[in-house]
């Protein structure tokens, strides 16, 4: 009987332990710097079979082993980069060239450049579509989607979408959802159909770009530039929460296995953690002060932590100026436990 008693209070304590755990996450902290080359970056990503960071650098693809903190500077030459994505096995990557309007196939450990694509004008974030097997490059400045078939290594399609394109997910099952900055929407492509079937309107919320697909509770999360997260229906398109979050994020990304969603916003220098608990339920549960300008960021989904591009920054030399990088100051802030 006591035996019984035992393992039946034991069995209350872990399920209690870990709803604790769930409700209020241990708080994150910045854990390690990663210094870099200088200049300007853009998206981030992580490839977790070989457990490298690639970084958006501008004019080359900067890759960092982050198990053993190798550095390769320049991966790979690019014309403003915008991405770098690490395609199925993670030995091949699809770079983003905004100031060519191409795209590079690249090998992930070497840097040789396998093709050169076309794509629409000013290509920026990508994203692979396993349903189609295609990538999806969205063109910011033309307005549409480039269809990139990575094995035959050829552009197969142009989806017109209209509007300002940033950020792009799949769900993985025919439908590819894309933020569209200057009309505050969310553009629904049915990936088989290769079309636009749904645009869901975000009232409150300034140039959407950053977004995050939490697949096992159908919700969208769109980072807002007016320092709001919107999360949204995948399935109804409704937006069934608002939360406070820094201003001019860049980024959103979604851990499923922690449950947890972060937005990180360059203008309040902050990294918002939001606990994921339901389809309805979404809360705001930890503002950790990163740096000014660090917008963008990649999470390692085995450690948890999260990587995120920045550096330090002079005052303009003039009023209403722009503030400049300071030299030597680029680094990978590591958050974690």
């Amino acid at each position: 009987m006591k035996t019984k008693f035992l393992a039946a209070s034991i069995l209350a304590l872990t399920v209690a332990t870990a709803a604790q755990a769930l409700a209020a996450p241990e708080p994150m902290k910045i854990v390690d710097r990663i210094a870099g080359p200088d200049g300007g970056w853009d998206y981030a990503n992580f490839d977790p079979v070989h457990r490298r960071l690639y970084v958006a650098h501008g004019a080359a693809v900067t890759a960092i082993d982050v198990d053993t903190g190798m550095v390769t500077p320049a991966l790979v030459a690019a014309q403003r980069a915008h991405i770098a994505l690490p395609l199925p096995g993670g030995d091949e990557l699809l770079v983003t060239n905004g100031g060519a309007n191409t795209a590079t196939l690249v090998d992930a450990m070497t840097g040789m450049v396998r093709a050169t694509v076309a794509t629409g004008q000013n290509p920026d974030a990508a994203l692979f579509d396993p349903a189609s097997g295609l990538a999806f490059v969205m063109n910011g400045r033309s307005g549409d989607i480039t269809l990139i078939d990575a094995k035959a290594a050829k552009a197969v399609g142009v989806i017109p979408v209209g509007g300002k394109l940033e950020f792009g997910v799949s769900d993985g099952r025919g439908r590819v959802f894309v933020n569209i900055e200057d009309k505050s929407e969310i553009a629904v492509i049915d990936t088989a159909a290769r079309k636009v079937v749904a645009h869901w309107a975000m009232a409150g919320c300034d140039e959407p770009s950053g977004l995050a697909y939490a697949a096992d509770v159908h919700l969208l999360i769109a980072a807002c530039a007016n320092g709001k997260a919107e999360v949204v229906s995948s399935v109804s398109g409704k937006v069934v929460a608002s939360l406070p979050v820094g201003e001019e994020p860049d980024a959103a990304f979604y851990d499923a296995w922690r449950h947890l969603a972060y937005v990180p916003s360059g203008g309040t220098g902050t990294l918002s953690v939001l606990a994921v608990r339901g389809p309805k339920d979404v809360v705001l549960v930890q503002t950790l002060q990163t740096r000014l300008g660090a917008r963008t960021g990649a999470l390692d989904p085995k450690t948890g932590k999260v990587y995120l591009p920045s550096a330090e920054y002079d005052s303009p030399s003039q009023p209403g100026g722009r503030a400049r990088v300071k030299p030597g100051s680029f680094a990978i802030l590591v958050v974690g436990r």
